[in-house]
């Protein structure tokens, strides 16, 4: 049996009116003006290597855009690389099954928030944050151990870092589109996903360089077509300090996603009564990084904004929204998106706008079947408020190929 190589499914943008091309993966989803301003923007850098490329889930973000991957060559850009440093996703197929599972799975859902602290609290004098550790459990020391000695060498070059929320956020989920999902597979297998980053730290790492970047444009008199897209040139000092501290926080966000996975796992296992294992399969990739890549006979930085790395034969993850499919996907190495691919289905409405536009009896009707909070705090969440998922597959089939399809039945959100 042969198969036929997917005809290339790129648009070529701004070829005469910007320094480089942008290559969009996006036909057949919507595709927003504000998106595109910003991607013409990011297309007029000096130091961009051949194109960009822009996802199918792209949308607008702070300076550079959501579902784009930036290669650069002499500089970086902090706010395309963002202050979720390392966020990313996690999956992990089990020996259960559908069959297995009881019918209400209330008791499920509340194990896992149990055991994984997720959300905010408004911070009051003397109160606790129920999304951060009061008492640091004996797993989240153990996986700081590998942490600590480079958070100390970060500390003695930036000491506001040691104020930061760093071993207390080590294992928590956070707010907003992260989460922790039971899933079926197309075979009615069990899989755990979850997603969260680098937490407080890594806000606090991301947020200091982006700050620096923008001071030194200043000194220098640099005119930018956005000031987000201040950069660092390679081989100062500055860049030195901020590739050493997003590599940390990198680890920092694989890290926690061990933590809260085990705990996940082990929360199920309190509430199921056969014993399973979890090491079947599992995928931990980030999708809010930089990486030094080589594409095109150039050493490169590749920069990708919700974006995942999709090598030749690389194991990778695409979730929809908190009601829509999720696929564990392999990746073909198409080098026309520096062998990327989208990190989800990307928003269509703000979080304010899908609060204003979507009700909740619409919203109840789209988690219809899930196990998960449905109060009017989760509505910004709303499946609506994101892109087809169905649809930004179809546009990324030639970068690759989906494996399993993934149903959630629990979501916990913060």
């Amino acid at each position: 049996m042969t198969t036929t190589k997917p005809t290339t499914k790129y648009e070529v943008m701004f070829p005469e009116t910007s320094k480089v091309p942008v290559k969009s993966w996006t036909r057949g989803v919507p595709f927003n003006d504000n998106a595109r301003e910003q991607l013409l923007n990011l297309a007029q850098m000096p130091f961009i290597h051949k194109w960009v490329a822009a996802m199918p889930d792209v949308h607008l973000g702070r300076g550079a855009t959501i579902g784009s991957v930036i290669p650069t060559i002499g500089a970086v850009i902090p706010a395309a690389v963002g202050v979720d440093l390392g966020c990313g996703m996690m999956a992990a197929k089990t020996t259960l099954r559908a069959t297995d599972l009881p019918d209400n799975l209330a008791a499920m859902r509340s194990a896992i928030e149990r055991v994984v602290p997720h959300g905010r609290s408004k911070k009051l004098r003397g109160s606790r944050d129920k999304g951060a550790w009061s008492e640091i459990p004996a797993d989240v020391s153990a996986a700081w151990a590998p942490l600590a000695d480079g958070f100390a060498r970060l500390v003695e070059k930036h000491p506001f870092l040691k104020k930061t929320n760093n071993i207390h956020h080590l294992g928590t989920l956070g707010t907003g589109n992260h989460f922790v999902e039971v899933c079926l597979d197309e075979n009615d297998d069990v899989w755990v996903m979850l997603h969260s980053g680098s937490r407080g730290v890594g806000n606090a790492i991301g947020t200091h360089f982006i700050q620096e970047a923008k001071k030194d444009m200043e000194r220098w008199f640099i005119h930018l077509p956005d000031k987000e897209l201040a950069y660092i040139p390679q081989g100062s000092d500055k860049f030195a300090q901020y590739t050493a501290a997003v590599a940390w926080a990198q680890d920092f966000a694989r890290i926690n996603r061990e933590v809260m996975m085990q705990r996940t796992l082990e929360a199920i296992s309190a509430v199921m009564p056969m014993p399973f294992k979890a090491d079947v399969e599992a995928v931990n990739c980030h999708h809010n990084y930089i990486s030094p890549e080589k594409h095109y006979d150039e050493n490169v930085w590749v920069t990708r904004k919700g974006a995942v790395s999709a090598k030749k034969g690389e194991m990778g993850i695409i979730p929809g929204s908190m009601g829509a499919k999720s696929f564990i996907v392999r990746g073909l190495g198409n080098e026309e998106s520096f062998c990327s691919c989208s990190h989800g289905a990307g928003r269509v409405m703000s979080r304010t706008q899908a609060k204003k536009e979507v009700s909740m009896e619409e919203h109840l009707k789209a988690v219809e079947g899930v196990e998960c909070r449905k109060d009017i705090g989760v509505l910004d969440e709303t499946p609506s408020a994101y892109k087809p998922i169905e649809k930004v597959m179809e546009a990324q089939d030639d970068l690759v190929e989906i494996m399993h399809t993934l149903k959630q039945v629990v979501c916990v959100k913060g």
